[in-house]
């Protein structure tokens, strides 16, 4: 009886306060995101308020650092050597990420199709590039590029023959994209494989009622399921593309001719920091650089959103 009447009696009227326990169990939320969110806002939100804060600022040889208002920005506008690398990763992306994709597509479902002798072996390998350190990689694959004392020399000694450069300027860029599709084809077949697993088998069994064979089972059934893992794999890829730094830095000893202090627009922010001592401009490139990338990944997935409807 007294449950009902308390039911019956509706909520409290205005002007009265909560109970106590409802207040604090209101708080608990807040308990267990807090840690995240402190440490979101530190490593994070922090950061790019810095960034911002820099970038609005100067360093003078007369009059010390000076607040200059959106200067750096219109600066970078204008800076040709900060477009041409924004236009070299560009580039870079729109060649070196469908192949990669593509790649790591074909590679899950070879994987998932169930004929694949070794299975587990081929999935271990071809993730296990992914495990090895961009730098280390890097090195590696710089010394295999080597005319004089990797195997591009060896193989034109022992072939009496004359190889192109992997890392003259016409070239290095194709060569990291070899770098960086060695490195993560594995991680986005990864990503494709375990959509596909997902799959309810009932899908394939009415399919084989129906007499559909494997390529009709690919484009009607499989691609159309894993579009949400396509999706994400893209923009992960664009997003790592635009920040693109460690190959290029890497190579930059062994191809001083062909990779610049402005390769990449990360590689030019690095540059412009540590080198030039300019960090008010670097804090407004990386800014307009984060910008991009932002917009690019919003638009790709918005694309992907209107495929998926």
């Amino acid at each position: 009886m007294a449950t009902l009447q308390s039911a019956a009696a509706g909520p409290p009227p205005a002007g009265k306060t909560l109970p106590v326990r409802k207040t604090r169990r209101s708080w608990t939320g807040w308990g267990f995101i807090g840690p995240f969110a402190l440490v979101f806002a530190l490593v994070f939100l922090a950061p790019i308020a810095y960034s911002v804060y820099l970038s609005l600022f100067q360093d003078r040889l007369i009059g010390g650092t000076s607040f200059v208002g959106l200067d750096n920005y219109e600066r970078a506008l204008q800076d040709g050597e900060f477009w041409e690398g924004v236009g070299r990763v560009g580039l870079f992306l729109a060649v070196q990420v469908p192949i990669m994709l593509g790649l790591a597509l074909l590679v899950a479902l070879a994987l998932d199709s169930g004929r694949l002798y070794g299975k587990s072996f081929f999935r271990i390998a071809i993730f296990l590039p992914y495990a090895v350190p961009a730098v280390v990689a890097a090195l590696m694959w710089g010394f295999l590029y080597g005319t004089r004392f990797g195997l591009v020399g060896d193989l034109n000694e022992a072939l009496d023959s004359t190889l192109p450069d992997p890392l003259s300027p016409d070239l290095v860029l194709a060569s990291i994209g070899n770098i960086v599709t060695w490195e993560f084809a594995g991680y986005n077949m990864l990503i494709f494989y375990s959509a596909l697993r997902v799959i309810p088998h009932s899908l394939y069994e009415a399919a084989e009622i129906d007499g559909a064979g494997q390529l009709r089972v690919i484009t009607a059934i499989k691609l159309p399921a894993i579009r949400g893992a396509l999706a994400i794999a893209t923009i992960f890829s664009i997003i790592g593309s635009f920040q693109l730094f460690n190959e290029p830095s890497i190579l930059q000893n062994l191809a001083p001719n062909a990779i610049t202090t402005s390769y990449t627009p990360n590689l030019y922010t690095y540059s412009l920091s540590f080198n030039g001592q300019q960090q008010n401009y670097a804090a407004t490139v990386a800014i307009v650089m984060g910008l991009i990338t932002m917009v690019v990944a919003y638009v790709v997935q918005l694309r992907g959103m209107r495929k998926a409807a």
